[in-house]
């Protein structure tokens, strides 16, 4: 019920679902085509990325930005802040699981009017290299879901600071910044000098991009592939257990006036 009400939310807002497309498909016409350039500069292959595979990150990463979430939201920071989160908590109802359905329902219509236009667009455009088997389509949408479900996990811990936090833009846009270059937005994980990689192999963000989009494009198969999805796995539920007990320890803080 919950993933429905997702779902006919943002459902209603048809022409914005049109102009973020449209946003993802230029950003991919421009980002497809420096991955190509920094492909053919580093002499045709780059970390195992060819142009044709450079670009064809480049095309899933724009696919995924909606679904996935990989930006911010303000509902629940709004929430505390405003005190309309004392009528979450009256309800008979667990507030993250609550979220985290309708945060599902989201990503579920996003997925076809923001996913689907970068991705004809870049088969027209560029091409695309792609498996030819099922099998990494069908892990890919499970490592799809279960990145949604690590980027909601990460927004809702970081939101949580509201709690304490009067001003939360400092702790948004650090969060940001952070996650977006370490999640793979910019540049594939494996571009990243060692040091780097190792940074991002340490927090939560590749699963939410770099790992579904290794599955779909077949860089990992079989145990590998399993692997990532189990690394997806740990960090969903690590993540939401560090979200579930630092929202416990907010609302034993939370002071609302009136009640």
């Amino acid at each position: 019920m919950l993933t429905q009400t997702g779902w006919k939310r943002w459902s209603a807002y048809r022409s914005a679902a049109l102009a973020g497309a449209v946003t993802n498909t230029v950003f991919g016409l421009i980002k497809a085509a420096i991955t190509m350039g920094a492909v053919g500069a580093a002499g045709g292959t780059l970390a195992g990325y060819g142009a044709i595979e450079g670009a064809t990150y480049a095309w899933l990463a724009q696919a995924l930005i909606a679904p996935v979430n990989v930006f911010w939201s303000n509902d629940l920071v709004d929430r505390i802040r405003s005190g309309d989160i004392a009528v979450d908590l009256s309800r008979p109802v667990d507030p993250q699981l609550a979220y985290l359905c309708a945060d599902l329902g989201r990503a579920a219509f996003s997925l076809v009017p923001r996913g689907a236009p970068p991705l004809l667009v870049g088969a027209l455009v560029t091409g695309l290299a792609l498996p030819g088997q099922l099998l990494p389509y069908v892990l890919g949408m499970v490592s799809v879901v279960l990145a949604v479900v690590v980027s909601f996990a990460c927004r809702w811990l970081v939101s949580l600071a509201a709690f304490w936090l009067i001003e939360m833009r400092g702790a948004a846009t650090l969060y940001l910044m952070t996650s977006n270059i370490l999640c793979g937005l910019v540049v594939p994980v494996h571009w990243f000098p060692g040091w780097m990689a190792a940074v991002a192999a340490a927090t939560p963000f590749p699963s939410m991009l770099q790992a579904p989009i290794d599955v779909i494009m077949g860089r990992v198969t079989g145990v590998d592939a399993l692997g990532v999805v189990g690394v997806q796995i740990a960090w969903a539920a690590g993540v939401l257990l560090a979200g579930r007990l630092v929202w416990t320890l907010g609302t034993r803080k939370l002071v609302v006036q009136g009640g």
